[in-house]
């Protein structure tokens, strides 16, 4: 046996140890790599912000402390204004129900000379075996609900505090991150750090002001249709609309639609008519002059990002795949060089303009 062959071995044996090792690490704590990835990019988000306050002559923690204050109330009140008027549908759909089960009956009963009775049909609702099932697995699950709740609560505040610490120690970050590199390296990653904010902050801002010119417009169209909770529909169809990529638009105009179906039909007809319309003045009108210096990406790359990144982490890489990838595309366009297209690849070019005059010629 040569001398180096158990020693080989013994290498190998420890390399797929540590492999493994470090793949099950990677695994226990990818829920935690990615509450960090979102709280970085939250970060970048509101960094312009705290930058402006500091240099203010605030102190960067306090700064930080009320952008993410302000941030917090209007989350808050988002969810207290559709909350609201999500329990209030629910008290009125409980309350109206029998009056919805004594009209579905008397049509049945006309129709099909049946001859039931909302009496009866209760009955058997509340003794049926389903029923019974549903209620244990939901008696069951209140333990589920409960950790899920308390489970989503847990990352919201991971979140929070690393986003906070970003914020607020961002040059002390890059300071600490920038003394391992050489000095060649260290103006990369700083312009890269700038790219990022840059792309991350101006995606947040530009998105938020046609999510209030939005919420706006439609507003302006439920108070004229007479339609209940305007304003919370409103807030919901800019929002939506705005920061849940590709399908947020259908999202966003279904709930208004099913509340003004309730008073007429003909207002949820208004409403999607709306809904299309503003759609194609935002796409081709409003979103060019707003996000062309933010975020100046092909559509069809913007989609194709979406799409890779909700299949790599779900709902939340579809919601930074947009700022990522403009700030990957402005990175590697300040240092990928670019040249002219022979004419050989286009064509030979074509004189513009009128023909010259020539003698003879009619």
């Amino acid at each position: 046996m040569p001398r180096w062959l158990p020693r080989a071995v013994v290498l190998t044996l420890a390399l797929y140890a540590c492999f493994q090792l470090g793949s099950w690490a990677f695994h226990q704590l990818i829920g935690l790599l990615v509450n960090i990835l979102i709280a970085f990019f939250l970060a970048l988000a509101v960094e312009p912000a705290v930058d402006r306050m500091a240099g203010w002559g605030m102190r960067r923690g306090l700064a930080t402390f009320l952008v993410f204050i302000g941030v917090l109330a209007g989350a808050v009140g988002f969810v207290l204004l559709l909350g609201t008027m999500l329990a209030e549908q629910i008290v009125e759909m409980v309350a109206d129900f029998p009056r919805y089960l004594d009209s579905v009956i008397s049509w049945l009963n006309t129709t099909f000379g049946t001859e039931l009775s909302r009496l009866a049909v209760q009955d058997s609702l509340l003794h049926s075996d389903w029923l019974q099932k549903y209620a244990q697995n939901s008696a069951s699950g209140v333990l589920d609900v409960s950790a899920t709740v308390l489970g989503g609560l847990f990352k919201l505040l991971t979140i929070g505090l690393f986003s906070f610490y970003f914020a607020a120690d961002g040059p002390r970050l890059r300071r600490a991150l920038c003394s391992v590199l050489p000095p060649a390296k260290q103006a990369e990653v700083l312009r890269a750090w700038e790219i990022a904010v840059v792309k991350t902050g101006g995606y947040l801002y530009s998105r938020s002001l046609m999510a209030l010119i939005s919420g706006a417009a439609h507003y302006v169209l439920l108070a004229v249709l007479g339609v209940p909770y305007a304003p919370a529909l409103a807030v919901w169809v800019g929002l939506v609309s705005q920061f849940i990529p590709t399908i947020g638009t259908y999202l966003a105009g279904a709930l208004p639609m099913l509340i003004a179906f309730k008073g007429d039909p003909w207002y949820a007809v208004y409403v999607l008519g709306f809904v299309v319309v503003y759609q194609q003045f935002e796409n081709y009108v409003l979103q060019p002059k707003l996000t062309s210096k933010a975020v100046d990406i092909h559509p069809a790359v913007a989609f194709g990002s979406v799409i890779a990144g909700t299949a790599l982490l779900g709902a939340v890489g579809a919601l930074i795949a947009i700022p990522a990838v403009a700030t990957l595309q402005a990175f590697l366009g300040a240092y990928v060089r670019r040249y002219d297209v022979a004419d050989a690849v286009t064509g030979p070019r074509r004189p513009r303009g009128p023909r010259p005059w020539r003698r003879g010629s009619r």
